[in-house]
């Protein structure tokens, strides 16, 4: 049994028991989240597709980590021929989740 939910405007495909990182959210570690934006919904091959959600569906997950951070993105600016160049460094903070279960 696999969902496709919607969290902080982007997609998932989730299973029960999965570990998920998404775009910071204000719970804290430890709490229980519910997501009742269920985009699609495949139970053994009984699919069902919301217009636009699912009704009655809902992912619960619990917060593993509220101050995760991904990957450095650089970003390098350069003017040529003016001996300009400027680079920063940018991390994004994340959630850690673990989806519990799917109703």
């Amino acid at each position: 049994m696999y969902a496709i939910v919607e969290i902080g405007g982007h997609q998932y495909k989730v299973q029960a028991g999965d570990e998920i990182f998404v775009n910071r959210l204000a719970d804290e570690k430890g709490a229980a989240v519910e997501f009742a934006t269920v985009l699609l919904l495949d139970n053994e091959g009984a699919v069902k597709v919301g217009t636009p959600y699912v009704e009655g569906a809902v992912v619960k997950a619990t917060v593993l980590d509220d101050s995760c951070k991904a990957d450095k993105v650089l970003i390098f600016k350069k003017k040529r021929r003016k001996g300009y160049q400027k680079l920063n460094g940018f991390r994004q903070y994340l959630t850690k989740l673990q989806i519990d279960t799917i109703a």
